[in-house]
């Protein structure tokens, strides 16, 4: 008998069981009234300087759209933790919160809410799973991709993940992730049409290897795509791109390919010779792009020596952060019936009340940023002397202008943002070891908010025996 279970899951049950049965006990109780939950990163990871944030679009669609259909509500009758009162009430669910965040392509740091939900108690506990699946993720790889981008110096990088990213959904979104970080492109068909992000790919070694001699496979090719990049190492390296020099001379002026690609071996050697070969020839114009096991530690080594190399395409240590695949993000509830919430766990404090985030920027150092400030949402920023970094983007449930922007917005923004920060956090290496502590960018929580969670901490705690 084939299964009845449905291939894709409605997108509400993308959440922890317990989110329902606290969302269960809410309903049970009465407790309505207006929640505020902050999320956050509680440390950056040790090889971050900060991240930046990504995600936000997702999160919006999510909450805009939010239901639970009849396939969830008859998947939740079949497990049986749950009244028939409480699924009329899921039949009924729609988000009608308002949301403030860091609009994508904002650099921040540990400890600084990147979003706060203002909505209903039950209505915001619900959604925490999902916001930080795709904070998490997004930022992640964004952050990631900023430390590539960084280490080519100006060159073309071009997402090769995919096929090593951990599921089809991560792939997707993290094409636009690294998108809006910098990235020229990726090979990815799927994100192209998704979110017009530019595609670049050519050919793999099996279309070589399918032709009995490597000349015949770049001249069919070549015929199909003049524009193309060439891959030449498949069989001998400089012996392909010798052969592109022989493809030139047959083609004469209808001899258009914009490169050759190396996929293999010493990069920093084969450049070498791949370039003096290519000037050689007269095809100074071609460009040298490569690829194979990168990431920004080996980018940058290939530049510092002097690697002759015009772009590179980057897949599995990109496409999983592998030296930093996981974020410690928290989504805490920090206000219920205008009274601020806090918790007292040892190492994971929480800040209470709804707030805002002020960038200090230096006129002297032409508008660089020098030190965050979290404060509370109602304190005027004109005494911080900063800019606000949480905008309204979601109202009663519905977008707002600033929660609209395009993918090119973003983009923009991402590079905007980071050339206004320190140069010493745009380094790879960690800011935190610098020798001298200079380089350290103080993130610091204004007075009255420091008080306010002094004031709540004391009244929470037990009175000392006499």
């Amino acid at each position: 008998m084939p299964d009845a279970r449905p291939e894709q899951p409605s997108p509400i049950l993308f959440t922890d069981l317990y989110e329902l049965t606290m969302l269960q006990a809410y309903v049970a109780e009465g407790q309505h009234d207006e929640a505020v939950f902050s999320l956050f990163v509680r440390r950056l990871p040790e090889r971050r300087n900060f991240l930046l944030a990504c995600g936000l679009d997702s999160v919006l669609q999510f909450l805009q759209t939010a239901h639970f259909d009849t396939p969830a509500i008859d998947y939740l009758a079949s497990v049986g933790k749950f009244s028939d009162q409480f699924l009329r009430y899921l039949e009924k669910f729609r988000f009608e919160g308002d949301v403030y965040a860091m609009p994508e392509g904002t650099p921040f740091f540990a400890n600084e809410p990147v979003m706060e939900i203002v909505a209903p108690l039950p209505q915001g506990q619900l959604v925490e799973t999902f916001l930080l699946n795709q904070i998490t993720l997004q930022t992640t790889l964004a952050s990631k991709a900023v430390r590539v981008i960084h280490a080519a110096r100006g060159r073309v990088v071009v997402d090769f993940g995919l096929r090593r990213m951990q599921g089809l959904d991560a792939g997707l979104k993290s094409a636009r992730a690294f998108h809006i970080a910098g990235l020229a492109g990726t090979s990815n068909v799927a994100a192209g049409q998704v979110y017009g992000v530019p595609l670049y790919g050519t050919m793999a070694h099996s279309y070589i290897q399918s032709h009995d001699d490597e000349s015949r496979a770049f001249r069919e090719f070549a015929r199909l795509y003049p524009d193309t990049v060439l891959l030449v190492d498949t069989y001998d390296t400089l012996g392909g791109v010798r052969h592109v020099i022989d493809l030139a001379r047959e083609l004469g002026s209808a001899f258009r390919v914009q490169g050759i690609r190396l996929d293999s071996g010493d990069l920093v050697e084969l450049s070498r010779q791949a370039r003096r070969l290519l000037d050689d020839g007269g095809l100074q114009a071609v460009q040298i792009f490569a690829s194979g096991g990168l990431d920004e530690e080996r980018i940058d080594a290939l530049l510092t020596a002097g690697a002759p190399i015009d772009g590179f395409g980057v897949g599995s240590d990109l496409a999983v952060s592998s030296d930093a695949p996981s974020l410690d993000t928290a989504y805490k509830l920090v206000s219920y019936r205008g009274r601020g919430r806090t918790k007292l766990s040892a190492g994971k404090g929480v800040l209470p009340g709804r707030k805002q985030v002020y960038r200090i920027d230096d006129p002297h150092l032409h508008g660089v940023a020098i030190r965050d400030v979290i404060a509370q949402a109602e304190e005027p920023g004109e005494h911080l002397h900063g800019r606000p970094l949480l905008v309204p983007v979601m109202r009663r449930g519905e977008r707002l202008p600033a929660g609209q922007d395009t993918l090119d917005m973003s983009r923009a923004r991402a590079q905007a943002e980071i050339a206004r920060l320190p140069e010493s956090l745009r380094q790879l290496r960690s800011a935190a070891g610098d020798a001298t502590k200079s380089a350290i960018y103080p993130v610091d929580v204004s007075s009255a908010l420091s008080r306010a969670h002094q004031t709540l901490v004391a009244q929470m705690l037990p009175a000392a025996p006499l």
